[in-house]
């Protein structure tokens, strides 16, 4: 499982990955993770790199890398079982936590397409008062240009006839 670090994610989880990984092999083992702030409260995004299905969860008390890959496979599997994902998460994701590996992250577009997620979060947190597993849910469902216009859990759900 690869997960795909921003330099100030990195730099928070004391992680300082020196290469750019080929893509994983199995596309739901690839993710990529920025952290970001809202009103004074850190939330870290994982965002599938080939569907930009996107999971947030808190950024605090996050410290170091063991910490960074628990909480993060633990949202993973909470976000995907709510979203009726759950054999996915248990088929594709959890045979791979065996091998975890730290990359720097590679593709701009992805990059770019977080960047508008993280605003439209903030939208849904700040604005409308959700919660940051209500605005992870809606910005699963918002259409994203890397992906076609297509929605993220659309594209994700994809990947199982890709393979």
């Amino acid at each position: 499982m690869i997960f795909r670090l921003t330099q100030k994610l990195g730099k928070k989880i004391k992680v300082s990955p020196s290469l750019c990984l080929a893509p994983d092999m199995n596309p739901f083992a690839d993710w990529t993770a920025n952290i970001f702030r809202v009103e004074h409260v850190q939330f870290i995004i994982l965002t599938n790199s080939a569907s930009l299905y996107s999971v947030m969860m808190p950024g605090r008390g996050i410290t170091d890398d063991d910490k960074f890959v628990s909480l993060s496979l633990k949202s993973m599997r909470e976000y995907m079982t709510h979203d009726g994902l759950d054999d996915i998460y248990l088929r594709h994701i959890a045979p791979d936590t065996q091998s975890i590996s730290f990359s720097k992250t590679g593709d701009r577009r992805v990059l770019g397409s977080m960047n508008d997620l993280i605003f439209s979060a903030k939208v849904h947190m700040i604005e409308q008062g959700k919660s940051p597993f209500h605005a992870s849910r809606d910005i699963n469902h918002m259409p994203l240009s890397m992906i076609n216009y297509g929605y993220p859990i659309e594209a994700f759900l994809a990947l199982r006839n890709e393979e």
